[in-house]
């Protein structure tokens, strides 16, 4: 299936390329990384990217991809690519929650879409035009980059039994699920990801909330925290490239169409290769480390979530018109795709593991 995509592919854009000649000329562009080249899978999407249009317009459309030990700030893409320092980016939408808070919830949020929802939202419920909506003003056109899938609620040091184990508690969670836990009593911190395993190690935080078993098992936490727990705070966590609209308005009519066919299938290719490093991280930390214990929060702490999310959600809706259009929007689509969900992957899931 992935030869005969990328055949189409190269057939349809030699068509392209054949009727647009007179638009073949050199492009070089630079793409700047949240993360590190080593960070697999999420950093292979833009580097195929960058291969698959420099093979599509044969060599004449390069993007030079940057991690961030290159260009040192991996929290600084959207404003790169607004000042046009980066045509590109590559990058997830609620790091910029301190610009707009609306982009938020274009990542994901607490007990919200999983991942097929997201998608639905997205493509047939609104969610397109939404996030053009976000990111016009920074003069920018945002994608889908690929999606985590739900993500593990985090690493913990010590059992959480009750509400009273969140008290104090020193841990790192981003987005609005830090935000949640702050109003719980979490002692919420943002280190970067590259110093958590240390922080973690030595006592500076309690518990880390990083993404699941795909990248998780690169960070080590499984070897210092042996309590996983069950994800609550981001079903369906989106990548996001970013792209500046006045460079790519710059580009041949057929170069525009390259890259957003290399974007899509970049995004598609990473959605499976992330849920099969799941699949392998998990037999591998199982195997390796048979202490781990997973665990679900206790009923008490879900619903004080679930109730600290509202209000939070409430508070951000009052505040600005555009988020609360955007929550609006996902929880409608949220209550017609979770009923099909509900009685397809979930039934299906359910009623298998009853016969064995």
């Amino acid at each position: 299936m992935k030869k005969l995509l990328k055949t189409i592919l190269l057939l349809s854009t030699t068509m392209l390329l054949t009727v647009h000649a007179s638009e073949n000329k050199t492009v070089k562009w630079k793409l700047a990384m949240s993360w590190p080249k080593s960070l697999t899978p999420i950093s292979t999407v833009p580097l195929r990217v960058s291969s698959l249009v420099k093979e599509m317009t044969n060599g004449k459309f390069i993007i030079k991809v940057h991690g961030k030990n290159t260009h040192k700030a991996p929290l600084g893409i959207l404003d790169m690519v607004k000042n046009n320092i980066y045509e590109m980016g590559n990058t997830s939408s609620y790091y910029y929650k301190g610009q707009d808070i609306a982009t938020t919830l274009l990542t994901t949020a607490p007990f919200g879409l999983n991942n097929a929802e997201q998608y639905g939202w997205y493509y047939y419920g609104g969610g397109e035009e939404l996030t053009k909506k976000v990111y016009d003003k920074f003069g920018i056109d945002s994608y889908p980059a690929g999606n985590t899938g739900v993500q593990m609620g985090g690493w913990f040091k010590k059992e959480i039994k009750n509400l009273n184990d969140l008290q104090g508690l020193k841990m790192r969670i981003p987005g609005l699920a830090g935000e949640v836990l702050s109003k719980l009593g979490v002692n919420v911190t943002n280190i970067p990801a590259g110093e958590l395993y240390t922080a973690l190690d030595r006592g500076t935080i309690d518990a880390a909330e990083f993404v699941n078993p795909g990248l998780d098992i690169k960070m080590g936490f499984h070897k210092i925290a042996p309590y996983y727990y069950t994800g609550w705070q981001e079903p369906a966590a989106e990548m996001h490239f970013f792209v500046n609209q006045k460079a790519f308005n710059k580009l041949p009519q057929t170069y525009k169409t390259i890259l957003k066919v290399a974007m899509k299938v970049a995004t598609s290719e990473m959605n499976t290769a992330y849920f099969n490093a799941n699949v392998e991280a998990w037999k591998q930390m199982k195997t390796e480390f048979p202490n781990i214990k997973i665990k679900t929060f206790p009923d008490e702490v879900l619903i004080a979530m679930k109730k600290s999310t509202d209000e939070v959600i409430a508070k951000y809706s009052k505040d600005s018109p555009l988020f609360k259009e955007i929550y609006k929007s996902q929880q409608n689509y949220l209550k017609k795709a979770r009923e099909w969900t509900k009685i397809s992957e979930y039934k299906y899931i359910t009623t298998s593991n009853s016969l064995k």
